[in-house]
């Protein structure tokens, strides 16, 4: 580099702030981006006014900026910081009712369940649909009963999913829906079915 004053180069006065000497830098770097030579001379003045800085400072002339002697620190400081909002964990209790089966069992129950479904639809009376329903909650109450032994626990699950589908069937049919030529306790049965699948796959 030339003897000019470091100063000189990047044409700052020498009790410039250091936000003017990065600015100064910055500036004279953008007017010659292709001519590597000038950039060198730009950076070797910015690197010598630094030491100027640091050097003064030890010896009690000037107070170096903290934007000079901590500017990682500074940066981690402007840095917003995210904080993520913190998910509360599902209960207990929930965690410990599901159930992570594997492909054949469900498939299994679903086999049990759509046969069930299809006998119901065929079938010609409400006697009929009572056995398949009862056949449906055997079915349910032995699944459940398998995973934990015990038998009153499955007893509920299996009640609370026969109501929740008859709630959703009842629902359905007040809708308008039309069941011709199947009967209307035929559907309700099917969701019925549908919501015991549920219950013996994910629940236990």
């Amino acid at each position: 580099m030339s003897e000019q004053n470091p100063y000189e180069i990047l044409e700052v006065a020498e009790n410039a702030s250091f936000e003017d000497i990065q600015t100064a830098r910055d500036r004279m770097i953008e007017l010659h981006p292709e001519d590597e030579k000038s950039r060198q001379n730009v950076e070797a003045a910015y690197d010598s006014v630094l030491m100027d800085r640091l050097r003064k400072r030890q010896e009690g002339k000037i107070k170096v900026p903290e934007g000079i002697r901590f500017a990682e620190r500074l940066a981690e400081k402007r840095t917003p910081k995210l904080n993520m909002p913190q998910i509360s964990p599902s209960p207990t209790w929930f965690q410990q009712s599901l159930d992570q089966p594997d492909l054949q069992e469900v498939a299994i129950v679903g086999a049990c369940y759509t046969a069930l479904s299809g006998f119901a639809l065929l079938a010609a009376s409400v006697d009929t649909l009572a056995f398949l329903l009862a056949l449906g909650v055997g079915f349910s109450l032995y699944w459940l009963n398998r995973k934990e032994q015990k038998l009153g626990r499955a007893f509920l699950l299996t009640l609370a999913a026969i109501g929740v589908g008859a709630l959703i069937g009842s629902a359905l049919l007040q809708t308008g829906l039309q069941t011709d030529p199947v009967q209307p306790e035929a559907i309700l049965s099917c969701v019925m079915f549908v919501m015991l699948w549920l219950a013996d796959s994910f629940l236990r």
